[in-house]
């Protein structure tokens, strides 16, 4: 069985079982008709993926490699917000009247700062500390600024990583606000995972673990039925990521370097209803 099904299966388990729900309260999501978009929510998940034994994506229902890996590049490598440059339609609906997200996302991480070392955006400061500095207990990347928050179109969900070198193996822990268990939660981890990839690659490291905190970790009320039929379904066995082996730098990779191989999840033809 896949591990990253099991995570799942037992987190939703435990939002459903013993979450808390959010309908006397008033919410600031809503669903495309104007219906108040309530959750039921767990505080403080906290699950460790070791990206050496097997890559983390569900088989219980798909996982849209290309798309996602297009996102992780358009925020991490083009480190832009303008809509055009992503070919998947995921955030139309937070686009501005200009075409972007506003100051979000790609754009902080594109933001340079004046170091001893020289002047870094956040992506190449890590670059840099990883090749030159791997000991060091400050590789760390916050798109979460409050100066900017008013100009985005959505507060950051997943907001910061930290890396951490251990023994010429990269680790990293993705922090996230927010976490839409059914729509985004294994987007988020497969995508954190292809992006410490390529950062262990770049650096002549390799992947390690992936430890993933979620502050408020919640299924909306229009999902619940979608994912206890999910959760009922037998996992398969987890796919293998191959990654082209030609590529070394981070700059250099693109949507086709990389696939999945013995990949069969579960048939998932269901629309999910995304709240706003």
């Amino acid at each position: 069985m896949a591990y990253a099904d099991k995570v799942f299966i037992d987190n939703c388990k435990d939002i459903l079982e013993n979450g808390s729900w959010d309908t006397g309260q008033n919410v600031r999501t809503r669903w495309e008709d104007g219906t108040a978009a309530h959750t039921i929510k767990q505080f403080g998940i906290v699950n460790r993926y070791d990206l050496s034994k097997e890559f983390p994506a569900l088989t219980l229902r798909r996982w849209p490699i290309k798309s996602c890996v297009d996102e992780i590049l358009w925020i991490w490598q083009k480190k832009s917000n303008r809509l055009t440059e992503l070919k998947s339609k995921i955030w139309d609906a937070w686009a501005d009247e200009d075409g972007t997200i506003g100051k979000a996302y790609g754009y902080q991480l594109g933001i340079k700062h004046k170091y001893a070392e020289g002047e870094f955006d956040q992506v190449d400061r890590v670059l840099y500390d990883l090749k030159n500095n791997p000991a060091s207990r400050r590789i760390m990347t916050s798109i979460y600024n409050y100066a900017d928050l008013h100009a985005m179109a959505l507060y950051p969900c997943a907001y910061s990583m930290t890396y951490n070198v251990k023994g010429g193996v990269l680790n990293g822990i993705l922090n996230q606000r927010s976490g839409d268990f059914l729509t985004a939660n294994n987007w988020n981890v497969c995508g954190y995972a292809i992006l410490l990839h390529m950062f262990a690659r770049a650096s002549g490291l390799v992947a390690g673990e992936l430890v993933h905190v979620i502050a408020d970790a919640h299924i909306y009320d229009r999902h619940v039925d979608i994912v206890k039929e999910l959760i009922k379904r037998e996992p398969r066995p987890a796919p293998r990521l191959v990654i082209n082996p030609d590529v070394k730098d981070f700059y250099d990779f693109t949507v086709e370097d990389f696939a999945l191989e013995d990949y069969r999840p579960h048939p998932f033809k269901e629309k999910i209803p995304v709240a706003i």
